[in-house]
């Protein structure tokens, strides 16, 4: 059964501004610019008045119609990253060898050392956009933030992914690098 039409609106909060150019939606804050395309999808978007964006699809399915809340959030995401910021905390997790995490190529490159005692150097990229540092507040962590959530979070998983503990009980070998805390960068008094 398909839906004749269904639709969805974004409000723009004040300080943000959304283009939409066909299907390439920009979102401009105090933070900076986030782009990204929703060509693959068909659906319409649309600025209506200064700050409202309507998402419509005609005759769509109901895979087609998930679409919308999908692209929906996707567009809240970057007027959340170029307003707020997203920070995730990464914690070192292990039972003897200790994990050394060394930082460099200006906080873009992440250097996993002694895991598992293992001699191999682990060499995690950050994507673009991603700065990571080693906190002052805690021991045996690392702070990742961005604009993107998209490019914040896929890093994160990278981090976590390279220490997985290969070969053994991983009820017993509870090692690695993990996700600890989400929030925002500029939060909310």
């Amino acid at each position: 059964m398909k839906d004749i039409y269904k639709e969805e609106e974004i409000v723009v909060p004040e300080g943000v501004t959304v283009d939409v150019k066909s299907r390439v939606v920009r979102v401009k804050g105090p933070r900076g610019t986030l782009t990204k395309s929703f060509t693959h999808v068909d659906m319409e978007i649309r600025k209506v008045g200064a700050n409202k964006v309507r998402l419509a699809i005609w005759h769509g399915g109901r895979k087609h119609v998930a679409c919308l809340r999908t692209i929906r959030s996707h567009i809240q995401n970057m007027i959340t990253g170029v307003t707020k910021g997203f920070l995730y905390k990464m914690r070192f997790v292990y039972a003897h060898f200790p994990i050394n995490v060394n930082i460099s190529d200006d906080s873009k490159t992440v250097e996993i050392r002694n895991f598992l005692g293992e001699k191999v150097i682990r060499r995690v990229q950050m994507l673009e956009g991603v700065t990571i540092k080693h906190s002052e507040a805690q021991k045996d962590e690392i702070i990742l933030s961005g604009n993107d959530l998209e490019n914040v979070s896929q890093s994160a998983a990278s981090i976590q992914q390279s220490t997985l503990a290969k070969n053994k009980d991983i009820r017993k070998f509870l090692d690695g690098i993990y996700v600890s805390e989400k929030t925002n960068i500029v939060l909310e008094d």
